[in-house]
């Protein structure tokens, strides 16, 4: 996350994630599912940016039309957090530039709303540190907190409870996020919880050491399947990266964006060329070409 503060606001470039791996644990009985997951920050970024609002109230406007502004987004919610744990009651104007695709696994609304977080926490000078943010994260949603141990962290628990991680290199990957997105929820009720769920210790190893190739073998995402079977185009695009020669391919998150982990950055261009002559087989997938955060 990066931000910027001028005299009149504050502006944060905030980015998506992919999971390396996701395995689920069991169901909880708060209607969770226990997770273990490997996320990773990369550089594809949502802006937002932070103005007094002279009238009291929230005011959040968005480029693309299709996100609701309304005080169910994520964006909202968390103003009304801060401003129920600062006990400040200034208004606040928060313009929205929205790269990261929506319903895609990349998790752009939980960044989003950890950026408001910081945004305020600068804007209004709350000072509150990194575990507090962690810690109002957690209310907000399951990746949010993510985003303030970011960029690599082993997350367990529904995804709130968060283990910072080092890469051992900067990684290279290409997205490929199809037009239609999934339901977070549809995709967990169609998972199966394996009986022999896969350890995640050779992946946070490859990830730390920076063995690009190990990690490509260890690449996981137990929702896939159940993505699969509600959007058939995870498995086309899956096969088509695969086809690429990649040294792996996986859905992140719930779907439906896949990506190729790549073996430098030349070769992250070359799938993406690839991919972007046969954009006409894409049937209006996106192509991002994309680094872990540093």
């Amino acid at each position: 996350m990066l931000m910027r503060r001028t005299a009149s606001a504050v502006r944060v470039w905030t980015p998506a994630k992919v999971n390396l791996f996701l395995e689920v644990l069991a169901r909880r009985p708060d209607g969770y599912h226990e997770l273990a997951t490997l996320m990773m920050a990369v550089s594809l970024y949502d802006t937002l940016e932070f103005t007094e609002e002279t009238t009291g109230a929230t005011s959040l406007h968005c480029d693309h039309p299709s996100l609701s502004t309304g005080p169910e987004n994520l964006i909202c919610r968390a103003v009304q957090l801060a401003r129920r744990e600062s006990g400040r009651s200034d208004g606040v104007g928060i313009r929205l530039w929205k790269r990261i695709p929506m319903a895609a696994g990349l998790a752009g609304g939980s960044s989003d709303a950890a950026a408001t977080l910081a945004g305020l926490n600068r804007f209004w000078r709350l000072g509150w540190d990194r575990s507090k943010l962690i810690q109002l994260g957690s209310e907000l949603g399951s990746d949010v907190s993510f985003f303030f141990a970011a960029p690599a962290a082993w997350c367990t628990g529904r995804g709130e409870q968060i283990e910072p991680l080092r890469l051992g290199r900067p990684l290279d990957l290409v997205l490929v996020a199809p037009p239609v997105g999934l339901s977070t929820a549809d995709v967990f009720r169609g998972v199966t919880v394996s009986t022999e769920p896969r350890a995640g210790a050779a992946i946070r190893q490859a990830a730390a050491a920076g063995d690009v190739r190990e990690l490509g073998r260890q690449l996981h995402n137990r929702l896939q399947p159940a993505a699969e079977r509600l959007c058939p185009a995870v498995a086309d695009l899956f096969a088509r990266l695969a086809g690429l020669g990649p040294v792996g391919q996986l859905m992140t998150g719930s779907g439906s964006t896949v990506f190729a982990l790549c073996r430098y950055p030349g070769e992250a261009l070359s799938i993406a060329r690839a991919l972007h002559s046969a954009r006409d087989e894409l049937n209006g997938a996106r192509v991002f070409v994309v680094r872990s955060c540093d």
